[in-house]
């Protein structure tokens, strides 16, 4: 649209975001003719040689939209101020923030043993050991709150901190809208990850029965689809319940997405499973009515998805992200398959959630945090000056900004964490054995390993994509999360490989 030109129209220095915003259209011009508001909210001239016609959204853009955002130079006035000592928001304390991460830390990391210990006890039922695929399909389905819930609460969460979720319609049309996109989200992604499982599990042994291949496939859409409304509408409450009392989504969403998502998502797997499995016999038509059931609902999560702009841009362009995830946390579960066969490595299953799902919470809290800054203070491809130099992979360990001091403060976490969870398992496994101190360095080494590698990759990885003019919230954390479990399974198998070669039975 063309902004009309006015010469008396100014923003205050004093002037709030949300005071930005609304008078915008009246912005002075600088270059004496009409201007063109962009799909990133950046204003340029009518005759600029670059901006000389309006153009379309692409996958470059903000994936929310100019609406939530002011424009590049609306950020670079307000950092301008700042520069000159205007008033800004008070900075997050270390106290704060670790008081703030602690409680769905552990709450996710609650939740995470859980899973576990359900895994331990469904992995000796008759479908899992008829169908040994379900293994590999364990990490891709659990990986879906890296894929869909935690990419929600991220962008959400950088919504909400940017103070555009107010207007009631607004904010409901943009949280339906994300809600459909994502159950559409959860039926594709179900279905590869099935045949995903299928083919890893056809070229590890050579053969795949077609009623194995439909009971995988219905088990993995019923599960994903389910979780994810279940976990969806849980995850809009928490953001907007923490934001209303003050603490910040960014700190407690994606961790609480993690907390249940883990649980509640095996348990239905486990469940769907089983009751296909003893239906496969006598009425194998029930799986495929509930395949064609599931796809049939593809087209109204569309047209729902469509209604919103923001949701409209990643129904065109955010599958990338997802689906190559999903792709990698299937070759964890390759690797899960195959240590779970062998019997002298069957006792780690138990741990694979706990040390999978620690490491991808811990690194989305840092790139949602990393996000949420560039989307508050820098325009799409500009980078704070301390990243245009070449890439130190340990600035952030001996950084002092908000960011560097939230990633320090998740690494120290991790051996407590882990501790505590440790002696969780054990305790629920009836308390008589402590864990050896080999087996304790060892699953403390792979996950500080784990933990260390994605909080520096997720350093890298939101600048980068936001240097290319990628939204972060929606493209990091599924690669963090699917390559923490890839990077989790494989050094746990190592540690309990090297427990074995020892002799450590992994108590005392």
């Amino acid at each position: 649209m063309v902004v009309p030109e006015s010469q008396d129209a100014q923003v205050s220095p004093g002037a709030s975001v949300g005071q930005q915003d609304s008078s915008i259209l009246s912005l002075p011009q600088h270059s004496g003719g009409p201007q063109l508001l962009n799909c990133n909210g950046n204003i340029s001239p009518v005759n600029a040689s670059l901006d000389s016609e309006p153009r379309e959204c692409t996958e470059t853009d903000y994936l929310l939209p100019n609406k939530l955002y002011g424009s590049s130079r609306i950020s670079g006035a307000i950092r301008a101020n700042d520069a000159r000592g205007s008033s800004a928001p008070a900075a997050e304390t270390v106290c704060s923030m670790v008081l703030q991460i602690l409680v769905p830390f552990l709450l996710a990391g609650f939740g995470t043993v859980s899973a576990g210990m359900l895994l331990e006890v469904v992995q000796n039922w008759d479908v899992f050991q008829e169908i040994t695929e379900l293994f590999i399909l364990v990490p891709a389905v659990l990986g879906m709150k890296g894929n869909l819930e935690m990419t929600l609460a991220s962008r959400l969460s950088t919504a909400v901190n940017a103070g555009k979720l107010e207007p009631a319609r607004d904010k409901w049309m943009l949280i339906v809208g994300n809600l459909a996109l994502k159950q559409l989200q959860a039926t594709v992604l179900g279905l590869l990850a099935s045949l995903m499982a299928t083919l890893l599990g056809w070229m590890a042994e050579g053969e795949m029965p077609f009623h194995h291949v439909m009971l995988l496939c219905s088990a993995s859409v019923s599960t994903t689809v389910i979780a994810s409304m279940l976990q969806g509408i849980i995850m809009v409450g928490v953001i907007i319940g923490s934001k209303r009392m003050g603490i910040n989504p960014d700190n407690v969403a994606t961790p609480m997405a993690a907390s249940f998502g883990d649980l509640i998502t095996l348990a239905l797997l486990a469940f769907f499973s089983q009751w296909f499995y003893s239906l496969i016999e006598l009425y194998p038509y029930v799986l495929y009515l509930v395949d064609l059931f599931f796809l049939c609902l593809i087209p109204f999560w569309v047209v729902i998805a469509s209604k919103h702009p923001a949701s409209l841009i990643l129904l065109r362009t955010g599958w990338e992200p997802i689906i190559t995830a999903m792709a990698i946390s299937s070759l964890g579960g390759l690797i899960l398959d195959k240590t779970v066969s062998d019997p002298n490595l069957a006792g780690m299953i138990v741990y694979a959630p706990v040390i999978n799902g620690i490491g991808g919470n811990l690194a989305s809290i840092q790139s949602s945090r990393i996000s949420t800054n560039l989307h508050l203070n820098y325009s799409p491809r500009e980078v704070p000056e301390d990243r245009k130099s070449c890439y130190n992979p340990f600035r952030w360990l001996f950084g002092t900004g908000a960011n560097h001091r939230s990633a320090q403060v998740l690494l120290l976490l991790v051996i407590p964490g882990q501790l505590i969870f440790l002696h969780t398992i054990h305790l629920m496994k009836g308390g008589n054995t402590l864990p050896s101190p080999l087996f304790t360095v060892s699953f403390l080494s792979a996950s500080l390993i784990q933990v260390f590698s994605l909080l520096c990759l997720a350093d890298c990885m939101v600048h980068c994509l936001w240097r290319k003019g990628k939204d972060p919230d929606s493209y990091s954390i599924p690669y963090l999360t699917a390559l923490g479990d890839l990077l989790g399974t494989a050094l746990l198998s190592l540690a309990f490989l090297l427990m074995w070669c020892i002799g450590d039975s992994g108590s005392v």
